[in-house]
């Protein structure tokens, strides 16, 4: 089996380290982002199989922005936005909402925290259906 590429990208570095420590044990190739502009300068360079995303980082809609930049580049790549905006607004996002494909570019979203075994189970979904 080839190795997997994951990108993780999350302002929160207690964060990508579990995050990073759980992928490489499930023998994923892990690649890490503090933020959506060092994402960007990463994919400029390399495609990840997929791509693990926060929604608010250095900008509150910068997870929004990244999806669109990793969609519009490679469309074929999977992104899962995890995040924490459900506790801390009140507001929700769903993929399978009516419309939401056209703003939402995420193939799957997660609240923080969300358990690994969850994460796992959306990631091997998504490299499987791609």
């Amino acid at each position: 089996m080839d190795r997997k590429t994951v990108l993780i990208v999350d302002d929160d570095v207690d964060y990508l380290t579990q995050m990073r420590i759980q992928l490489e044990a499930a023998g994923f190739t892990v690649i890490e982002a503090e933020s959506e502009a060092e994402a960007s300068k990463i994919l400029a360079e390399q495609t990840p199989d997929i791509a693990i995303v926060d929604l608010m980082m250095e900008n509150m809609d910068g997870g929004f922005v990244l999806c669109h930049r990793i969609k519009k580049r490679t469309p074929h790549v999977p992104v899962i936005m995890v995040t924490a905006v459900t506790s801390e607004t009140g507001m929700e996002f769903d993929t399978t909402a009516e419309g939401s494909e056209t703003w939402l570019k995420a193939d799957a979203v997660l609240t923080k925290p969300a358990r690994f075994e969850q994460l796992k189970r959306e990631i091997d979904r998504l490299l499987t259906n791609g």
